[in-house]
C-alpha cells in the first residue's frame, strides 16, 4: 500500500529534504566546532566526510523509504517481514522525539532573541552584557517555555496540513528564503575591513591543529548536519515518486547542504576576525559574540535580525521532519488521524522537554550522569541514537536487500551506471560501518 501522498515534485522534495538536513547541526553547531578545531583543515576534512560517509548513508537511506513507499517502521517491515529491522524506525521515533524535545528549547531562544532584537532590547551593549541577557534568558521559566510553545505550535500546524499543503509549501518559501537572507548577510560579512583574516581561518588549512579528535568531531559532524540515522529522510523518499532521479536528488541535497555551511562560515568567521574576537567560543557563539559584531555594523542589528530570521527558518525545517516521522508512522496515511497525532505528539515533546527547557534555571542544581537534563537529552541523541541508527542502515541496507533490487531501485529514474553503483555499495558496506564504529568508540572512551 502507497502512502497516499507523495512529494508535487523533485523540487519540492529536494527543499523538503534539504530543510530536514540544513538545521542547528549546519548554522549553529558547525561554525562552533569548525572555530575550536582551527577552521580550514576541519572544513576540509569535513568535505572529504561528507562525500564518502554521508552522501552513501543518505542515498542508503532514500532507497529504504522509496522501496517501501512506507513510513519509518513499516518500510523495514515491508523489506525485511518478519525480522526485528523495524526497530531500527523504532529507534529513530524515540531519537526524533527526544531530540526535538531540547531542540524546540533552541528554537524558542531564537523566537525569544528576535523579539528582544525589534523591541531594541539588544541594541549597543557590550560582549558581556549580551552574555548576561542570554544567561537570563534561558533562566527565565515563563519566557523560556512560552517560547518552546510557540515554536512547537508552529512545528504541529504545518504538520497537520499534510505533505504537498503543509511540509513541501512550507519548505518553497523558508528554504529560498534562507538562501537569498544569507547572501545577504555574506556580502555584509566579507565587506568588513579585516575581514581576510577569516577567510583564511576558513579556507586555508593548518593541519599543524588536526588531531585524531577533530578527525572524528568532523566525521560525526558529516552525518549529523545531514539528520541522518533518524529516519528522517527514510520519511520523506516514501513520499518520492518512482520516476523521480534519486541519486541526483541526493547529490543536490548534499551540495545545498554544504553550500549553507559555507555561506555560514562566511557570515560568522569574516565578521570574528574583522572585530578582533575569537572563533572558539563554543556554543554561545551565535548568541553572545554575533551580537555584540553585528551592534559595531553600520544597520548591524538589521542584519542581525536578517541573521536570526535564517536560523529560525532552518530550525524550523528540520523540525517539521522530526515530527512528520512519528505523525507519519501513528497516522498510517489518514489525515484525520494526521492532524490528531500531530497535536497529541506536538504536545508530549513539549511536555518532555520541559525539563531541558528549565536546565538554566529551576533545574540548574539538577544533574543525570554528571550532565543537565537538556545536555544528556543532546548526548544520548548525537553521540547514542544518531551514529547506532546510521550504523544499523549501513548494515541493513548492504546484508539484507537484495544487491540487484537495490540497483533497480536507485537506477529508477536515473541513468546510473553499475560501477557507480558497485563503489557506492563497497562504501556503504565496508567503509561507511567502519567509520561510524570509529566515531561511537571515539565517544565511549571521551
Amino acid at each position: 500500500m502507497k502512502q497516499q501522498e507523495q512529494f508535487s515534485s523533485r523540487l519540492g522534495f529536494i527543499l523538503s529534504a534539504a530543510g530536514a538536513a540544513i538545521g542547528l547541526g549546519a548554522i549553529w553547531k558547525f561554525p562552533y566546532i569548525a572555530g575550536e578545531n582551527g577552521g580550514g583543515a576541519f572544513l576540509l576534512l569535513f568535505l572529504i566526510f561528507t562525500m564518502i560517509l554521508g552522501l552513501p548513508l543518505l542515498l542508503a537511506e532514500f532507497s529504504i523509504g522509496r522501496t517501501a513507499q512506507q513510513n519509518a517502521v513499516r518500510s523495514f517491515q515491508i523489506i525485511a517481514p518478519g525480522t526485528k529491522w523495524y526497530l531500527i524506525g523504532i529507534l529513530g521515533m524515540i531519537s526524533v522525539f527526544v531530540l526535538l524535545s531540547f531542540y524546540s528549547v533552541v528554537g524558542g531562544w531564537i523566537i525569544t532573541y528576535f523579539w528582544k532584537m525589534i523591541t531594541g532590547q539588544l541594541n549597543g551593549l557590550t560582549e558581556p552584557e549580551y552574555a548576561e541577557i542570554f544567561a537570563s534568558t534561558i533562566a527565565n521559566p515563563a519566557i523560556s517555555l512560552g517560547a518552546q510553545l510557540f515554536f512547537m505550535i508552529i512545528t504541529i500546524i504545518v504538520i497537520t496540513r499534510g505533505v504537498q499543503n503543509g511540509i513541501e509549501q512550507a519548505n518553497k518559501i523558508m528554504m529560498p528564503a534562507l538562501a537569498i537572507l544569507f547572501i545577504i548577510l555574506v556580502i555584509r560579512s566579507v565587506t568588513l575591513d579585516g575581514a581576510s583574516a577569516g577567510f583564511s581561518f576558513l579556507f586555508y588549512p593548518d593541519f599543524s591543529k588536526v588531531t585524531a579528535h577533530t578527525v572524528l568531531d568532523a566525521m560525526g559532524q558529516s552525518f549529523f548536519t545531514l539528520s541522518l540515522g533518524v529516519s528522517a529522510m527514510i520519511t520523506y523518499s516514501s513520499y518520492l515518486p518512482k520516476d523521480q532521479n534519486m541519486p541526483k536528488s541526493a547529490v543536490s541535497i548534499v551540495a545545498m547542504n554544504i553550500m549553507v555551511v559555507l555561506l555560514a562560515g562566511l557570515v560568522i568567521f569574516p565578521a570574528v576576525f574583522a572585530f578582533g574576537m575569537e572563533p572558539d567560543a563554543g556554543p554561545t557563539l551565535l548568541f553572545n559574540v554575533l551580537p555584540t559584531i553585528f551592534s559595531q555594523m553600520p544597520a548591524g542589528m538589521l542584519f542581525f535580525a536578517v541573521f536570526l530570521i535564517v536560523f529560525l527558518f532552518a530550525t524550523l525545517t528540520s523540525a517539521f521532519s522530526m515530527l512528520e516521522i512519528i505523525v507519519a508512522v501513528l497516522s498510517r496515511g489518514n489525515k484525520r488521524k494526521r492532524k490528531q497525532w500531530a497535536w497529541i505528539i506536538g504536545f508530549a515533546i513539549f511536555l518532555f522537554g520541559i525539563p531541558s527547557s528549565l536546565s538554566f534555571g529551576l533545574l540548574s542544581d539538577v544533574s543525570l550522569f554528571g550532565k543537565s537534563w537538556f545536555d544528556l537529552a543532546d548526548y544520548m541523541v548525537s553521540n547514542v541514537f544518531m551514529p547506532t541508527g546510521a550504523l544499523l542502515i549501513s548494515i541493513f541496507i548492504s546484508f539484507k536487500m537484495k544487491k540487484c533490487a537495490l540497483y533497480e531501485e536507485i537506477k529508477s529514474g536515473s541513468n546510473l551506471r553499475f560501477s557507480v553503483f558497485q563503489a557506492w555499495f563497497f562504501l556503504i558496506r565496508y567503509i561507511v560501518p567502519v567509520l561510524i564504529i570509529l566515531v561511537m568508540l571515539d565517544v565511549i572512551k571521551g
